[in-house]
């Protein structure tokens, strides 16, 4: 849908950046008959619903609607679910997450601290139930035979019936600080793992995390605009402190619990976990040096043997979707190995050198995962077995799946369309499509892609849409991520919207993913162990000159850069450490002190700050407050709990002890990303006068 007369900053925060409506969340039945997955009404409604289809008809419909299921009511979330929601970047609101039995006939969700469970068994009379039992209720799951539901409530680990009987605690906290079911912050911010327990295949025992915060120092986060609310204390494991105390035990129907027995001192790190029918239980542990990781089989009686070890001397990746069995029964984990990230199957390596495999979506007789090759702008859905790799998408752009059975959907993102285009596939055969209810953006972003300097640095270039060349000379608006979570150069439309946007109120915009960025094989990502800042600022520098080489429209006396978190970060070292190249930076969210980050993120790449210090002094921006000579604007969500307002507040109180100016924005009451609708909009536009005034753009 495309709605004319509207501004895009308006538009992309209204539709959350064009994630509403998008379906997402898919489980597949085992028998293929049927999806179940997310889907909000429409590309402006935050309210997401549950919706089933028959992959014969190709039917669809809502079966669990939140409006209906509250009544009305607004939604009351449990602190708990806030920080999951945060931690996951969830935007939306509603039916956000859900879990299946095998047979995807059971579905349970959590809405409001309540739990509904969803029949799916007849699609023309699915029924959605309350569950009466002690809240808040958080993550309920269904065993995989569809006879049990587990949840977690007031840190407790408990299970009811299908049909509502029998609730009963299992697992229940000892102390004060322990919760027994749930990921601890680390797990979900920096692991991938957000969930703490999992079902055996038969559904008559659980691996159950225990998390103990205790040894974590606590930090109280205010908002000043409400002076009448006390702080909110959160557990916050910083760069060199103690972490939660994670162990696991083995649970059964009954409530026997049995210790899970490994060494916590020498690998306290528990990064992921795996039950299925082709072998025991597994958990994948990390010593604290993140330099080994080994893989456990756990045993009836609790004993965990070590059945994988992997040694690096910088570290070892955390891999989605990793350890886990194949159906006969071989150890599935991904290694870096000969210059690329490569897909084991028991010790031999199934994909080619020069392929990096990113996650492993689903494991059965081979294995399905994503992964970049040659072009690392581009990501791909495979299958993996030890006959060989066969690649499984095949228009370029950015590609996701979900699989059970001869069932494959396929999500798929490219410069040819907006947002994904949600495919069914059987056998080879496409058999339908999941629309997106998405809303149209008012622009169509024109991208252009370069290389860059001696790292072959992946870039994009959006100019004004239709400036000419030669017509005018236009200033250069840096805007990277940078840093090795997360791309910003890929084949996807989507990527470009806001920067086309920035792009058209006069700049050249240029995003370029330096040393460290995903997408890359492990080598490439080593060059930024211990040294951040170097590479992250040099290869900006180095892209800007690019650029400018090739179009000579590029105004090199007026360069402005700007980020968010990592982004942040970079925007702001850029102004301090080359002003001579950036003229003016605005810095959303950053990272300025490496010792007030999480443990688990700022070790691997910088290690113990104990035994590293300097690594910390240089990768971070406080001590370079006296070299500010160029305009920065700070802003920062005085409600985050990732990159605490601390960062920003220390680094103001720096610049100002030095008698550098600065413009700081605080935002109240906004977390980590800045999603209320309001401000998202205002942001963009005071991002823009700031960088127009601060370049010359405007007059004073």
């Amino acid at each position: 849908m495309t709605h004319a007369g509207i501004s895009f900053p308006r538009q992309y925060a209204r539709t959350v950046g064009f994630s509403l409506g998008v379906p997402y969340a898919f489980a597949i039945a085992s028998d293929g008959n049927r999806v179940a997955f997310l889907r909000a009404r429409s590309g402006s409604d935050r309210s997401t619903g549950l919706w089933v289809r028959d992959t014969a008809s190709g039917a669809e419909r809502m079966v669990a609607d939140p409006e209906d299921l509250l009544s009305g009511r607004e939604e009351n979330l449990p602190p708990e679910e806030r920080a999951r929601r945060e931690r996951t970047r969830q935007a939306g609101a509603g039916v956000v997450s859900f879990a299946a039995d095998e047979a995807v006939r059971v579905v349970a969700f959590a809405l409001s601290g309540r739990l509904f469970v969803a029949d799916l068994a007849d699609l023309d009379s699915t029924t959605v139930r309350e569950l009466v039992v002690p809240g808040p209720v958080l993550d309920p799951r269904p065993d995989p035979t569809g006879a049990h539901i587990g949840y977690v409530a007031e840190g407790t680990f408990r299970i009811v019936g299908a049909d509502g009987a029998g609730d009963r605690a299992v697992a229940v906290p000892e102390a004060e600080n322990a919760t027994y079911g749930l990921a601890e912050f680390l797990a979900a911010e920096e692991m991938y793992r957000t969930r703490g327990f999992w079902w055996s295949p038969d559904g008559q025992q659980l691996l159950v995390a225990r998390v103990d915060t205790t040894p974590v120092s606590r930090w109280h986060l205010s908002d000043p605009a409400h002076p009448d609310r006390p702080p909110v204390e959160v557990a916050y494991p910083r760069a060199g402190t103690a972490n939660a105390d994670v162990s696991v035990v083995l649970a059964g129907l009954d409530g026997n619990l049995t210790p899970v027995g490994w060494d916590s001192s020498d690998a306290p790190y528990l990064t992921s976990a795996h039950w299925s029918c082709g072998g025991p239980a597994l958990l994948q542990v990390a010593s604290r040096d993140q330099r080994t990781m080994r893989v456990l089989a756990v045993a009836e009686d609790g004993t965990a043997e070590r059945i994988s070890e992997d040694i690096d001397p910088d570290w070892v990746d955390v891999v989605v979707g990793t350890p886990a069995w194949t159906r006969s029964g071989e150890l599935v984990r991904v290694v870096a190995r000969d210059g690329a990230y490569r897909l084991m199957i028991g010790e031999e390596p199934v994909t080619p050198v020069g392929l990096n495999v990113a996650a492993v979506l689903d494991v059965a007789d081979d294995v399905l995962f994503t992964a970049t090759g040659e072009d690392p702008v581009a990501v791909d859905v495979y299958t993996g077995s030890l006959n060989g790799t066969v690649r499984l998408t095949t228009k370029p752009g950015v590609h996701q799946a979900a699989r059970r059975g001869d069932l494959v959907v396929t999500s798929s993102r490219s410069l040819g369309w907006f947002g994904p285009r949600v495919q069914c596939w059987r056998g080879g055969e496409r058999i339908g499509e999941i629309a997106s209810l998405a809303e149209t953006p008012v622009l169509t972003p024109e991208v252009t892609f370069l290389t860059a300097g001696a790292h072959e640095l992946r870039c994009a270039l959006l100019l004004p849409r239709g400036h000419q060349r030669g017509s005018a000379r236009l200033p250069v608006l840096c805007d990277p991520y940078g840093g090795p979570a997360a791309q910003r150069v890929v084949r996807a439309r989507n990527a470009y919207l806001m920067p086309q946007w920035f792009a058209d109120q006069g700049f050249a915009v240029l995003i370029a993913d330096g040393r460290g960025t995903p997408g890359r094989g492990p080598d490439w990502d080593r060059l930024i162990h211990y040294d951040e800042a170097t590479p992250n600022v040099e290869d900006q520098v180095e892209a800007v000159h690019a650029a400018a080489a090739a179009h000579p429209d590029l105004d090199l006396t007026r360069v402005g850069i700007r980020g968010w978190s990592h982004g942040g970060y970079l925007a702001a070292l850029a102004v301090l450490r080359r002003p001579d190249v950036f003229h003016t930076a605005v810095a959303g969210a950053p990272v300025t002190d490496q010792r007030l980050y999480d443990t688990f993120y700022t070790e691997r790449y910088l290690g113990h700050p104990d035994r590293h210090p300097d690594a910390y002094d240089h990768n971070s921006l406080i001590d370079d407050a006296p070299r500010l000579e160029r305009p920065l604007m700070l802003i920062h969500g005085m409600a985050d709990d990732n990159v605490v307002v601390a960062h920003t507040l220390r680094l103001s109180s720096a610049l100002l002890a030095a008698g550098r100016p600065h413009t700081v924005l605080p935002l109240s009451g906004v977390t980590h990303m800045a999603r209320q609708e309001e401000v998202a909009e205002h942001l963009m536009l005071l991002q823009v006068e700031f960088l127009k005034r601060t370049l010359g753009m405007t007059p004073d």
